[in-house]
Formats: C-alpha cells, structure tokens, sequence
C-alpha cells in the first residue's frame, strides 16, 4: 500500500565505525526490547507500515565498516532512500568519525538524506560537557546533506523509535526541495508552487484568503475544518511576525508563505508537503505525471498540437498579462505569467530566442502561440504541465491532441495538421542560419558563425484562404547530420524538408544533394519519405557555371521541383515559408526518389499489375467454369 507520497516503502542503510552501536540500534528499534548479545551484522529489519504515522513501512539494512566488505557496503548505499550514520557518545573526539564518513558518502555519489545519530548516550561520562550543536553546526554547514541529529540509547531505550522516524520522514517529507537552511528562507520553487495553490483558494480572486476560504482549503487538504478561535489564532500568529500577511478581507499571499516557512522552521514539514501532494506535487516540486494525461503518440509520424480551446485559453492569458495594451509581453512579465510555475520554461534552448519578438525584445501574441505550439511539439508533457500552472482550468485531457499518422495522410493526399515540422538541411556557410534569422524577422548579418548545435525557429504563416499555420524550422548543422540519420525514425517528425545550398558555389551545390540523396535513401528504407525542396541562398551572388543545367537534372531525376532561390541579403525570399507549407500540407508530393527507390518502386508496381492480371484471370476462369457446368446441367435436364 503506497503512502501519502505515493511510495511503498522506505530503504534505510546504517552506516558508522565498528562498535558504535548500529545493530543494537535496530534490534531495539525493532523489538523494542535491548539485545544482552547481538550478531556483528544483522539480516534487513523491517519496521511494519503501521509502526509510524505516515504508514510507509522501513526496511533497515545493517552494514559493516570492515574493509573487505567496502564493496557489498557501497551497493547497499546506491540503493539508500536514506542513510544513518552512527558515532558513540562515549568517543571525545565527534568530528572525526562524522566527517570521515560523510567524505566516504560524497566519494560514492551517495545522494539520500543523512541522519547523524549519536548511540550509547547512557555511557557518555556525565563530566564532559558536549554540546551537540557545537560539534554538529560547522560540520552541517559543510555537509547540506545531513538533514538532522539525534543523540539516542538502545540500553535505556531513549529516542530509539525517533532514529528511523526521522529517517523516514527525510524520505517522505524532505526539507532540501522546500527550505534553504543557510538563509532560513523558502526555496524559489516552493513560493511558485505555493502562490499557484494560494491563487488556487482564492475563489473570489480579491488576493487574500477568507475564513470560509481558509477553512475550504483546510478541509480540502487535510479533511477536518478550522474551528473559528483556530482561524483567529492562525491570523493573529501571522501578524504578530509579519503586520501585511493578514488584511481586513483575510490572510494574504505573505501570510501564506510565511505559515509554511514557520511549519517547516518547527519541524512540520509533512504540513507543506501535504498541501503539495494534495495539489499534485512530486519530490521535485512539479506536477506528477497522473496528473498529466497527455495524449498518447502511437506512432512515431504523429505529433502533438494545442487544441482549439487550449488556444484560445493562452489568447485570454497573454491579453490579462499585457497589462500596457501594446500587444507584446515584456520580459517581466512573462516572468509574472509564469510565476506559479517552477520555472520560466522559456529561458533555455531551444525555447530561447526562438520566436518572432518586437525590436523592444518583447513577444508578439503570433510570437507567444509559436513558443506554445514549440513547446507542444518538442515536449508534450512541459507544455501541459504549463498550461495548468499558469491557471488552465479546463479538463486537462482536452488541451493537447495526436495528430494523424502522416503516412495516413500521405494515402488520403492531405493532412489535418496546424503545425508543422520542416528540417533544414545544407553544407556549411551554405545560408541556414540567416534563413531562420529572416523568418524571425530579423534582420540580415553579414558575419558568419558555424552553427554548433540544433537551432529552432517558430511563426505562424497566413495562407491565401485565411486560414494561419506554424511552421517550426529546425536546422542540423552538417556535423550533425550523420548523428541525425542515426535514429532510424528521425524523419518520422518531420513534415519537410529542406536543402540550402550557396548558389554561388558548385561544392555548396554537390553537397546539399548528397545530403539530399542520403534523406531520399532513409525515407525509402524506412518507409518514412518526406517532402523535399531545394532552395537556393546567397542569390544576389552570381551562379555557379551550369548551374541551372545540374539543378534541372538532378530535380528531374529525384522527382521534385527546382530549387526555390532567395537572397536573405536583399530581403526576396521568393515566398519560401509559404511554400513549405504547402508541400508539407501535400505529404503524398515532393518526396524525392533515388535511382533504387525508383526501380523497388517500379518492381512492387510490375508485381502488383501481374498479381491484378492473375486476379482478373481467375475470375474470368472462375466464371466461366460455373457458366459451363450451368449449361452442362441445362443440357442434361433437356435431354
């Protein structure tokens, strides 16, 4: 039976020097009863799930520090939820037992929370004056690890229990993800979560939190209501410490956060992390994936795209966010839409500098759908998950939708798509980048940088009819292009393609169609064939000589149209992004053909047309087989 974290049981690994009381420790904790004799490693104890609160049972693993079992010791600890670290009371010297031991914990990239636990406290000599928090202080500024101390007895049976609690409670309610000891402070993705569930229990939206409000929430998290003396408490605690986290209309977003950050400063961490968990929060403070029905991609020639509400929903959000009226979100406020999520998930590639901004460096309605649709396509579940932390409140399986496998729509010679793929291909300085920079509306530089890694560009393209599109550029840089074909099903994704080359330069031109025929050749063999252009940069430059020849016959030979050419530098871009809508929404077109494909194509045809034939013949056979033995049977009757 899982726990209120969802776990199932919690692993526990007792780890210190040779008799510093690791075995007696789980012996009394396990019976309740100290041991007059005790084996040197005792086999896994478990603690049954109703042993502590939480309901979560404890396997206990008993370890020995003796060198020749180092190795069984640090397989134990790669599959610790949590670890206890033992040093006697009866020792003079604390540090140096504890410190060796948390440096042999980081060796191993050991990455559970530390309980440092002082044994045999009934021996400690009453004459030394220790003070535990003298010697642990320093040693948990350097160790962050360590989540808390306890000093303990198994003979007198004091605070033995508590050990494993603690243990078990670091698993289930961690302190590192919620609270910066260091600064005593709530960590940043705790205040975002938190905001988001304060903006949650707002129901009237005023920016304070009622008491029928209050209570609500109460109830909801932790089914029992606040009696009225219960809430007056909680209030009049709050503005003691902190005068503006209450109002005249109820406790504010400061008085919120200023309650958890007071749990979790007396211990009540489970407080927070069941208001967490009970708004669908995991260990990493994130929407867990239950909650995030996305829709299942069957195939890998599907994608994902927004849906029509999911649309209109980010249209009422920017417009609410555009505070100034003039169309365009600003940095700061892209970081206040996105203040009850963990982070601003724009802030990194490919996100970054992906979309059509204004020369302020704000982002355009277009430009935010196409971060959206980006999002939508690249990764799914971040989008959703998005999409409900910034307040979509509708059923979170209808914001997202599978599109139709695009060989299906190959044989039915159309798509339904909204948003497409397109790759671009070419050799070096062919032209790539300041395609995507001029589909961004950016304008041409002169200076030239070697793409090192995938880039992507985002817009919405309107089309004749009226109806708009986004189309997504995603440009391989030719050292990339073998690791890209490598996955089999990398073109699977794609919608188009296309191959820029230097109209100026023939080695530019055998380049990209080489490239061109290696995609041809995996689209046959992988049954994954995509629309193809070629388009020629840079032409403002004169051609190369036989240019025009060499483009004919190769555009003739593979089956696609000629190259398309554009000169970023002068602004003709000979209405490319258009055209590249329109072969990706044509996906039984353009597929270019290599020389094998064509004769594998020709043979499937002459098979099929001898199959027709045969088929056409049997049956004619077939016919008049039964025609004969009517006329045979006729001729009998008659006769």
């Amino acid at each position: 039976m899982a726990g209120v974290s969802g776990r199932t049981g919690v692993r526990v690994v007792v780890v210190g020097d040779r008799g510093t009381g690791k075995s007696s420790l789980i012996s009394t904790a396990a019976t309740e009863t100290f041991p007059e004799t005790v084996q040197p490693v005792l086999p896994p104890t478990r603690l049954p799930a109703d042993f502590y609160p939480d309901r979560v049972p404890v396997t206990i693993i008993d370890t020995s520090s003796s060198l020749e079992h180092r190795a069984k010791l640090a397989e134990e600890l790669k599959r610790a939820d949590a670890v206890v670290l033992t040093y006697s009371c009866d020792n003079t010297n604390l540090s140096r037992p504890i410190t060796f031991w948390l440096h042999e914990l980081r060796r191993l990239e050991v990455r559970a929370p530390v309980i440092v636990v002082g044994c045999k406290l009934d021996l400690r000599d009453e004459r030394q004056r220790i003070s535990l928090e003298q010697v642990m202080s320093p040693i948990m500024q350097q160790f962050r690890e360590i989540e808390t101390c306890i000093e303990c007895s198994a003979a007198s049976q004091v605070q033995v229990p508590d050990v494993f609690y603690y243990a078990q409670k670091a698993v289930l309610h961690p302190t590192a993800p919620l609270f910066d000891q260091e600064t005593q402070t709530l960590k940043p993705r705790c205040i975002r979560a938190l905001k988001r569930i304060f903006i949650l229990c707002d129901r009237d939206m005023d920016g304070a939190l009622s008491d029928a409000e209050l209570n609500e929430f109460q109830v909801q998290c932790f089914n029992a209501p606040l009696q009225p003396a219960e809430i007056v408490g909680v209030k009049r605690v709050v503005q003691e410490k902190l005068p503006d986290g209450v109002n005249h209309l109820g406790l504010t977003l400061s008085g919120f956060l200023f309650l958890h950050a007071l749990f979790i400063e007396k211990g009540r961490l489970e407080t927070t992390w069941t208001v967490l968990r009970k708004f669908g929060y995991d260990d990493a403070i994130k929407l867990s994936g239950s909650f995030l029905p996305v829709p299942a991609k069957r195939a890998p020639d599907q994608s994902v795209e927004l849906t029509s509400e999911s649309l209109e929903f980010l249209k009422r959000v920017f417009n609410l966010f555009d505070i100034d009226n003039d169309g365009a979100l600003r940095h700061d406020d892209l970081d206040d839409l996105f203040s009850t999520a963990p982070e601003s998930p724009w802030h990194e590639a490919p996100y970054r500098d992906a979309a059509e901004r204004t020369a302020m460096g704000a982002l355009s309605l277009n430009g935010f759908l196409s971060e959206w649709a980006l999002m939508t396509l690249l990764d799914p579940a971040s989008s959703l998950a998005n999409l409900i932390y910034i307040g979509y409140a509708g059923d979170p399986s209808s914001a997202l939708r599978a599109t139709r496998r695009r060989s299906l729509d190959r044989k039915k010679r159309q798509t339904e798509r909204n948003v497409f793929q397109c790759v671009v291909f070419g050799p070096k300085n062919a032209g790539k980048s300041s395609l995507l920079t001029s589909f961004l509306g950016r304008p041409f530089s002169g200076n030239y940088t070697s793409t090192v890694d995938e880039r992507y560009a985002t817009n919405g393209i309107d089309e004749l009819q009226g109806t708009r599109k986004t189309l997504i550029l995603r440009e391989i840089p030719e050292d990339r292009f073998k690791k890209f074909l490598s996955n089999k099903q990398s073109l699977a994704a794609c919608d188009a393609a296309i191959f820029v080359y230097d109209s100026s330069d023939e080695l530019s031109w055998r380049r990209a169609t080489e490239l061109l025929v290696e995609v041809a050749r995996q689209g046959e063999e992988t049954g994954f064939g995509v629309p193809c252009l070629l388009v020629a940069a840079k032409y403002d430059l004169d051609p190369f000589p036989m240019a025009a020849q060499d483009s004919a016959k190769v555009c003739q030979e593979m089956g696609i149209e000629s190259p398309i050419p554009v000169s970023v530098k002068s602004g003709d871009l000979n209405n490319l992004f258009c055209r590249i809508i329109r072969a990706a929404e044509h996906p039984h077109l353009s597929i270019p053909e290599t020389q094998t494909g064509r004769k594998h194509k020709q043979y499937r045809q002459l098979v099929n047309h001898s199959l027709m034939l045969f088929s056409v013949g049997a049956a004619i056979a077939v016919v008049g087989l039964a025609a004969y033995r009517t006329y045979a049977a006729r001729k009998n009757t008659s006769s």
